[in-house]
């Protein structure tokens, strides 16, 4: 177990996961590599800068696939940066967006997106809205989506109130890799991590911690260890 220090990187035949940082309230950002296939997980702010010092160009282009756990602005705040550079370097091949339903943020980039560059986008996106945990496949890697329970605090700042949110593991040649996103403890995420080759759960709980935002670091561990290897990412600094 390796607590964050960032960047985070494993590497599995082939399969591979680097997470640049997940920093509470700050930014999120992961590259996950499958043979020569790129997934980007929660761009969050400095995606970008990220990408570009590890990928060339055609590299960056070759994205197929964001995959977002929610819509809170430290895991989407790079998605517009993301798009543009790809439009600006002309992208020519089709990109898809996979993300819960109900979550507006991506759908209101996407559409203020459209609006902006309309006539001048080289690229399809693609949104996939995830209204259930019907597993799929991407470019030979299957993926399980799984829902968690992220709150936030309801206008007035009295109560919380749960935001659609997703996990993810993914598999690829047999090898799997379990991402809980942000997630207070819950029997979904249980099952997902257990048995995994790696499990990246958040451990973002604090003295400050709205209830049922996150888990604690006593949480996260005993999830954890249910994996073959795991990381503690999201952790307050």
């Amino acid at each position: 177990m390796i607590k964050s220090e960032y960047p985070i990187i494993w590497e599995k035949e082939n399969f591979s996961i680097k997470i640049f940082c997940s920093i509470p309230a700050i930014a999120t950002g992961i590259l996950l590599q499958a043979s020569n296939t790129y997934f980007v997980i929660d761009p969050g702010d400095g995606i970008l800068r990220d990408l570009n010092k590890d990928l060339e160009q055609d590299e960056i282009l070759s994205i197929t696939d964001i995959f977002i756990t929610h819509g809170h602005h430290d895991h989407v705040g790079g998605v517009w940066s993301l798009l543009t550079y790809m439009r600006i370097m002309k992208k020519s091949t089709p990109l898809q967006i996979h993300y819960p339903e109900g979550c507006i943020e991506i759908e209101s980039i996407y559409n203020a997106f459209k609006t902006v560059y309309s006539k001048t986008i080289p690229y399809k996106i693609i949104l996939n809205k995830l209204m259930d945990d019907k597993s799929f496949t991407r470019q030979k890697v299957k993926i399980d989506p799984f829902p968690v329970k992220h709150s936030e605090l309801a206008p007035g700042g009295k109560n919380t109130q749960l935001v659609p949110a997703l996990g993810y593991r993914f598999t690829h040649k047999g090898i799997k890799i379990c991402y809980g996103g942000d997630t207070a403890y819950c029997e979904e995420l249980v099952k997902m991590a257990k048995g995994a080759d790696l499990a990246i759960i958040e451990a973002g709980d604090d003295d400050d911690h709205i209830p049922g935002m996150h888990m604690t670091e006593a949480e996260a561990i005993t999830i954890g260890e249910t994996a073959k290897e795991y990381f503690l990412v999201h952790v307050p600094e």
